[in-house]
């Protein structure tokens, strides 16, 4: 009797933090959806990408703050995606999330780091784009599976934009 106490009691414990992180991913998504305007959905036409990137979508944080994760609009969602650099933009098409499109003209900055929103690595393997969406600046973070190509990233992103 004592040991089913004792299960139950800790399968309780364990459901009411899995609750309680649950509501304050939504607290935490609905207060951001009121300071973050909707990300800029992906062109019909945006033309030929320039280049393209498979790996995996690390998250978008308020820029300079790296642990803080934007969980609005499925901007938390880690996954699959692949990046498409265009002429006008930035394509981040995530698996199972919506994709969304970041405008040549908001790029601030794009660089490595070697770490953000609870992925942290030894090495300089994410490819962080600063940008701004509205008066907000973000970083929005990949881990590309060829890590040879940030170089050529960086340079034909900040060739081609006000960075």
């Amino acid at each position: 009797m004592d040991r089913l106490l004792l299960t139950l009691l800790v399968f309780a414990f364990f459901a009411l933090c899995v609750y309680g992180m649950w509501r304050g991913w939504r607290r935490q998504a609905r207060a951001q959806s009121v300071r973050i305007p909707p990300f800029s959905p992906v062109p019909d036409d945006p033309g030929e990408p320039e280049l393209e990137t498979r790996g995996i979508y690390v998250s978008t944080t308020m820029s300079g703050r790296w642990q803080e994760r934007i969980v609005t609009r499925g901007a938390g969602l880690r996954g699959p995606a692949v990046v498409r650099l265009y002429a006008d933009g930035i394509e981040i098409d995530r698996s199972g999330a919506p994709s969304f499109w970041i405008p040549r003209d908001s790029i601030v900055d794009v660089h490595t780091a070697k770490g953000m929103a609870g992925k942290v690595m030894g090495t300089d393997s994410l490819l962080v784009f600063t940008w701004r969406l509205g008066d907000v600046e973000l970083d929005t973070g990949l881990r590309g599976d060829d890590l040879s190509v940030y170089p050529r990233w960086i340079e034909q992103v900040k060739g081609g934009a006000q960075v």
